[in-house]
């Protein structure tokens, strides 16, 4: 995927800023795709070049104008286009994996310290994600449209996150008592 297409997701639910997109960026799509503010106004320019937005000038007293962006016909056309490509479905890297896989060669002790500050990185996020729902989503079962598609993206977030706090703890049931465990001397396995 390309910024420019989750740039078109943002803007087909609601018009806005460069400034309000990176600060809808930081709050939900930003937490499945990430990108910096610079990227956000950068792509925007190359979006409104190549015809996919219209940008629209708005006077604000005291401070600069704002350009409000919203998604042209060619920019419904192009993410419509997206939608039906095939995603790819290879595994995301997942470096914290290949750390346990190489656990043998290091210091067990401060992995586990890692796979435990993973654990509550990615459980802070769930209760997040948990906190987003129950404020946004009350009924999701009388949901359609765009906050059922919204729905959807957040249960899948929260189901990968408690699955990688799970993971995390089964691997840190499974080091930990070798991490305490002398370590055999060379010539001695």
């Amino acid at each position: 995927m390309a910024l420019e297409h989750a740039l078109l997701v943002s803007l087909t639910e609601r018009a806005g800023s460069g400034y309000e997109l990176a600060r809808r960026f930081d709050k939900s799509i930003g937490f499945f795709w990430s990108a910096t503010h610079q990227q956000i106004y950068r792509v925007l320019k190359r979006m409104e070049e190549s015809g996919w937005l219209t940008g629209e000038s708005v006077t604000q007293e005291g401070r600069p104008d704002k350009k409000v962006y919203s998604v042209s016909e060619a920019g419904r056309s192009e993410l419509a286009r997206w939608i039906a490509e095939p995603s790819d479905t290879r595994m995301p890297r997942n470096e914290l994996g290949v750390k346990i896989r190489a656990a043998a060669h290091g210091d067990i002790g401060a992995l586990c310290n890692e796979v435990a500050r993973h654990r509550d990185q990615h459980n802070q996020r769930l209760e997040l994600f948990r906190l987003i729902e129950k404020r946004d989503f009350p009924a999701p079962d009388q949901l359609s449209g765009t906050p059922l598609h919204q729905y959807l993206v957040l249960r899948a977030g929260i189901r990968v996150e408690a699955g990688f706090v799970e993971w995390c703890e089964e691997v840190l049931q499974a080091l930990q008592p070798r991490a305490t465990a002398p370590h055999p001397e060379p010539g001695e396995r």
